[in-house]
C-alpha cells in the first residue's frame, strides 16, 4: 500500500494549505467559506479511511481502483488555491478591483468548480460506503502522526560508505594494480546488486595511493541505458574539456588525446552491455592504462576483454561483518554500541533476512536507527520484514529491505524521496535544488519558527541516515548535504511507486515517458521536446540537458509550480522570448534559469509570476524595477550576477528569507537599493552581499544587519577592494544577535573587522575566511573584556587561501574547545602558512588539550624547530613557512 502512503500525504499537504488560509481569513476564504470548510472535513476523513485500511488486504484493492480520481481532485483543488492567491495578490495591487465583471466571473467559477469537486468527493464517499457495508471493516480514529526522529549528521558519526567485510578485497585489487607491468590492465568485479561492488571500486578510486599512482582518473556510470556518446562525454567532462560544442564523430579521437601521455585509472561501474569496437578503441598505447569494471554479469566482463584471473567476486558479508555494520547504522546515537542483550538477540534475528548483502543491512540499519529504544518496534520491523519476503514480488532481502523501508517512512518524507525517480541512473543531483523543488512544489512547508528550506535540508539528511540516498559531498561541520545520488536498486524502487502513483511515467528499460498525466519531468537529451505540448498536467521540469526547448511548448505548461535549467547549459536559445513565455506560466513557484547560458535582462514582465516563491539567476546584467512586485518570493538568489545594484523596493519582500547577491550602492545612486531596505525584511535568515570601492553605509546604517533578529548567515564579499575606507565602513557595521555562519571573502586589509570577536559573536558555530591579506588573527576571547572567561562556540572553521595569516594553533584549540571541524589550504610562496586538513586530527582526539599533549608545535617564528610527536598514530611531518603543521593520514 505504498500508493496510498503518498496520496494519504497529498490530502494532508492540501488540508494544511486551506486550514491556513481559513485561519488567517484570507480574502478567497471568506469568497468561498463554506465550500472549503466542506472540502477539508471531506479530505480529512478520506485520510483517516485511507490510513485505517491500507493493511487491509481487501480494502487495498479497492482504495487502489479510487486513488487515480483522487489524486485527480487533489491536484484540480490546489490548482484552484493557487488561482485565488494569486488574485489577491492582484486585489492587493490594484490590479483587480472587487466586484469588477471580471473579478465577478472569477468568482462564480471558482464556486462551482469548489462545489464540483466537493459532489465528486461525496460520490467517492458513497461508494465506500456500500463497500464497507459489505465489507464491515472496523474505522477508528484519524491518521495518528507519530513521532520520528531526525538524525543532524555530526562528523563523529560513522559515514554510510563503510568498508567492514571489504579490507582484502581492497587489498587484492590494489595488488592487481600495483604489481602489474602491462600497459593495459582490466579487472572486473561482479556479483548480485547490493554486494557492494560500487562501493570497492569508488574506495580504489579514491585511494591515496591510486590518487598519487594515476595522473588522470575518470569515473564513468554506465547503467541500463548505455550510450557511447553519453559515456563519451561524461568522460571529457571529467578530464576538464567541454564537450558541448564537439560531434559525436570527433568524441572518441578527443578522449584519446587528453589520455595519450598521462596514466590513468578508468572506472566503469555497474556495465549490463558494452560496444566492444568502441571499448577495444578507447585505450591510450603510451602509458599505462588501468580499467575496472563492475556489474551483475559475468559474461559482460568477459566479453571486454577482462582475464579470467583478474575477476573479483565480493562474497556476502559473515554474521560479525554483518552485525558490526548494521550497528554502525542502527545505533548512531551510541556510536555504533549496541544497549542489551535484546536488542542484541532481536537484531541478529532481522540480520538473518538480509543474507549478508551489504545493501540490505544499511537500509535495515537506517530503518531500525529512529526506533533505537523501542524494541516493540523493532519486533514489527521484523515481521513486516518477513511478510515482505514471503511475498511472490519480494523474494530478494535488497528490494524487501527498501520496500519495508520506504513504507516505514513518515507520510512527509515519502512524496520527496520519489522525486529521486526523475534523474537518470548514477546521477550526481544538488542537494539545493532538490531542496527548492520540494519547497516549490509545496512538498514541505515551514512549521514551528522553522522555514521550509530548513526543514527541506533535515528531510534530505534523515533520507540519507536511512540510507535510501547516498552523500556525494557535504558539509563538515553539520553535515549540509550539498550533493547526493540514488543506488540502481533503490531507485527502481521509487521509479515503480512513483509509476504507481501516476507522478511520472517510465518504460521496461527504467527511462522515464512524458504522458498526459504525468506531473513530474525530467528532460534529457534522448527525448523530443515536442512532446511537451501535450503534457498541460506537469507540474515540476528539470531540464538535464542542452537540448533547446521549443518556447510553444513551455508556455502550455499551465500547472508547471518548478521549472529548473540549472542542470543544463542553454546556449543556442532567445533568453527574451523565453523570458516572455516563461512569464505567462501564472502558477510558477520556483524559477532557476542558472543553466541558461547568455546575458539575461529581467524584464518587467516578470511581475506576472505572482506565485513565485524561489528565483535563481546566474548571469542577469539588469533587473527591471517590477521585480519587487513580487511579494511571495522567499528565496532570491543573484549571487553570480554581474549586477551593479539592486533596484529599490527590496523592502515590499516582506516574505525574504534568502537573499544572494545584495550589492551596496553608493548615495548618489539614485536607482539602487541602500543597506536600511534590509530592515523591512523581518524574516530574512540568510544574506550575501558584496561591498565595492563605490559602496557607501551612512551612520544611520550601521546597526541595521543588528537588527535583523532572524539573520543566521551572513556572508560578505569585499571585492578585492583596498581602499581604507571599506576597511572602516566594515568595522562600523553591527552582526545581528544570532548569527550562525559567517563568511568573509576577498577582504584585502590586515586585521579582521572590529566586530568579529566573542563580545558579538557568541553564538557563531562557523566561520570562512577567504582569500584574504589577513594577518593578524585575534578572535580569542581572552581579548574581550566583558566574555568573563567564556569561550567560543565555533564547531567550524575555514582558513583559505591567507597566505600572510600568522596564528597560534595552541591558544586558538583552547578558545575553541568544541571546533569539530576545520579547514585551511594555501597557495603559492612563501607566505603560505595555513594547514591543509584538521578535521581528522581534532577527531582523532576527544579534546582539545589531549591533543596538544601529544604535539608541541613550535612558535611561528621559530622555522627550524620541529614538532615533537609522541603518539604513534600521527605521522608524515611536513613544513611550510612561518608554521609547522602535523597531518594524519
Amino acid at each position: 500500500m505504498a500508493a496510498s502512503k503518498a496520496t494519504e500525504a497529498m490530502i494532508g499537504t492540501l488540508i494544511e494549505r486551506v486550514f491556513s488560509a481559513l485561519l488567517t481569513q484570507a480574502q478567497y476564504a471568506l469568497d468561498f467559506k463554506d465550500q472549503l470548510e466542506a472540502m477539508k472535513t471531506k479530505l480529512e476523513l478520506m485520510t483517516a479511511f485511507i490510513s485505517c485500511t491500507d493493511k487491509q488486504k481487501t480494502w487495498g484493492e479497492f482504495i487502489q481502483k479510487i486513488l487515480p480520481n483522487l489524486r485527480k481532485i487533489i491536484y484540480e483543488a490546489d490548482d484552484i488555491m493557487t488561482d485565488c492567491q494569486i488574485r489577491d495578490e492582484y486585489r492587493k495591487d490594484g490590479f483587480c478591483h472587487r466586484f469588477s465583471l471580471r473579478d465577478l466571473f472569477f468568482i462564480y467559477q471558482t464556486g462551482n468548480d469548489l462545489k464540483h469537486i466537493n459532489s465528486r468527493i461525496e460520490k467517492m464517499e458513497s461508494s465506500l460506503g456500500v463497500y464497507g457495508r459489505a465489507e464491515q471493516p472496523i474505522i477508528q480514529q484519524g491518521p495518528n502522526n507519530s513521532s520520528y526522529q531526525i538524525f543532524k549528521y555530526s562528523p563523529e558519526d560513522q559515514e554510510p560508505s563503510e568498508i567492514i567485510g571489504l579490507e582484502k578485497d581492497l587489498e587484492k585489487i590494489k595488488g592487481w594494480i600495483l604489481s602489474s607491468n602491462e600497459k593495459l590492465q582490466q579487472i572486473g568485479i561482479v556479483g548480485m546488486g547490493g554486494l557492494g561492488k560500487t562501493t570497492i571500486a569508488q574506495k580504489i578510486f579514491n585511494d591515496g595511493e591510486m590518487v598519487a599512482y594515476f595522473e588522470k582518473r575518470i569515473w564513468v556510470p554506465v547503467s541500463q541505458n548505455f550510450s557511447e556518446e553519453r559515456v563519451m562525454r561524461a568522460m571529457l567532462k571529467q578530464l576538464g574539456e567541454d564537450e558541448s560544442g564537439i560531434e559525436e564523430s570527433h568524441l572518441l579521437h578527443k578522449i584519446q588525446q587528453r589520455l595519450s601521455d598521462k596514466t590513468c585509472l578508468i572506472v566503469m561501474d555497474d556495465v549490463w552491455r558494452m560496444n566492444l569496437d568502441w571499448w577495444k578503441n578507447l585505450y591510450p598505447t603510451e602509458k599505462r592504462c588501468f580499467a575496472i569494471i563492475t556489474s551483475r554479469n559475468e559474461t559482460v566482463v568477459n566479453s571486454m576483454g577482462v582475464d579470467e584471473s583478474r575477476i573479483h567476486r565480493p562474497k556476502i558479508l559473515n554474521e560479525e561483518e554483518s552485525w558490526s555494520l548494521l550497528c554502525k547504522h542502527a545505533f548512531l546515537t551510541s556510536k555504533g554500541k549496541c544497549p542489551n542483550k535484546e536488542f542484541d538477540k532481536k537484531g541478529r534475528e532481522i540480520l538473518m533476512k538480509c543474507g549478508g548483502l551489504t545493501l540490505a543491512i544499511k537500509t535495515i540499519g537506517g530503518l531500525l536507527a529512529p526506533k533505537a529504544h523501542s524494541l516493540s518496534e523493532w519486533n514489527k520491523i521484523n515481521d513486516d520484514f518477513y511478510i515482505y519476503l514471503t511475498t511472490e514480488r519480494e523474494k530478494n532481502s535488497v528490494v524487501a529491505s527498501l520496500r519495508l523501508s520506504y513504507d516505514e517512512l513518515p507520510t512527509h518524507l515519502k512524496q520527496c524521496l520519489l522525486c529521486f525517480s526523475v534523474y537518470p541512473d548514477d546521477f550526481e543531483i544538488s542537494g539545493e535544488q532538490m531542496v527548492h523543488w520540494w519547497v516549490g512544489e509545496g512538498l514541505v512547508r515551514g512549521r514551528d519558527n522553522r522555514t521550509a528550506t530548513e526543514l527541506s535540508f533535515d528531510y534530505l539528511s534523515e533520507l540519507v541516515s536511512r540510507c535510501l540516498v547516498e552523500v556525494v559531498h557535504r558539509r563538515g561541520y553539520d553535515g549540509r548535504v550539498y550533493s547526493c545520488k540514488m543506488h540502481d536498486l533503490v531507485r527502481d524502487m521509487t521509479i515503480q511507486i512513483a509509476k504507481d502513483e501516476a507522478f511520472c511515467s517510465f518504460d521496461e528499460q527504467g527511462r522515464q515517458k512524458l504522458t498526459q498525466d504525468s506531473r513530474w519531468f525530467g528532460f534529457n537529451s534522448d527525448m523530443d521536446p515536442k512532446s511537451l505540448k501535450k503534457s498541460s498536467r506537469l507540474r515540476a521540469l528539470i531540464l538535464q540537458s542542452s537540448t533547446p526547448v521549443s518556447l510553444w511548448n513551455v508556455k502550455s505548461l499551465m500547472s508547471l509550480r518548478v521549472l529548473d535549467f540549472s542542470y543544463c547549459k542553454l546556449d543556442q536559445i532567445n533568453v527574451e522570448d523565453l523570458l516572455d513565455k516563461i512569464s505567462s506560466l501564472k502558477r510558477l513557484a520556483c524559477l532557476n534559469l542558472s543553466g541558461v547560458a547568455g546575458n539575461i535582462e529581467l524584464p518587467s514582465s516578470i511581475q506576472k509570476l505572482r506565485n513565485l516563491q524561489i528565483l535563481v539567476l546566474r548571469r542577469c546584467t539588469k533587473l527591471h524595477p517590477s521585480i519587487t512586485s513580487l511579494k511571495k518570493l522567499i528565496i532570491l538568489d543573484l549571487g553570480s550576477c554581474p549586477l551593479q545594484y539592486l533596484p529599490r523596493g527590496l523592502e515590499k519582500l516582506i516574505y525574504l528569507q534568502e537573499l544572494s547577491g545584495f550589492r551596496v550602492a553608493s548615495q548618489s545612486n539614485t536607482q539602487g537599493c541602500r543597506l536600511n531596505a534590509l530592515l523591512g525584511l523581518k524574516q530574512l535568515r540568510v544574506l550575501r552581499m558584496s561591498i565595492n570601492n563605490e559602496s557607501e553605509i551612512s551612520e544611520d546604517e550601521w546597526n541595521v544587519l543588528s537588527q535583523l533578529e532572524k539573520l543566521k548567515v551572513l556572508a560578505i564579499d569585499a571585492e578585492d577592494c583596498k581602499e581604507k575606507h571599506v576597511s572602516q565602513m566594515l568595522d562600523r557595521l553591527l552582526p545581528p544577535p544570532s548569527l550562525q555562519e559567517l563568511y568573509l571573502r576577498r577582504y584585502r586589509h590586515e586585521i579582521l573587522p572590529k566586530w568579529i570577536n566573542l563580545k558579538h559573536l557568541s553564538s557563531l558555530q562557523y566561520l570562512c575566511l577567504e582569500d584574504g591579506d589577513i594577518s593578524n588573527f585575534e578572535i580569542s576571547s581572552e581579548s574581550d573584556q566583558d566574555s568573563n572567561g567564556t569561550t567560543w562556540v565555533l564547531e567550524g572553521l575555514c582558513l583559505k587561501f591567507m597566505p600572510n595569516l600568522i596564528l597560534d594553533w595552541n591558544v586558538l584549540l583552547k578558545d575553541m574547545p568544541i571546533l569539530r571541524d576545520g579547514n585551511g589550504e594555501g597557495r603559492g610562496g612563501e607566505g603560505t602558512n595555513l594547514p591543509v586538513s584538521i578535521p581528522d586530527i581534532l577527531r582523532m582526539f576527544p579534546s582539545p588539550s589531549e591533543l596538544l599533549e601529544r604535539i608541541s608545535i613550535p612558535s611561528p617564528n621559530n622555522n627550524r624547530g620541529s614538532p615533537r610527536v609522541s603518539d604513534p598514530r600521527i605521522t608524515n611531518t611536513f613544513f611550510v613557512s612561518n608554521f609547522e603543521l602535523i597531518i594524519l593520514k
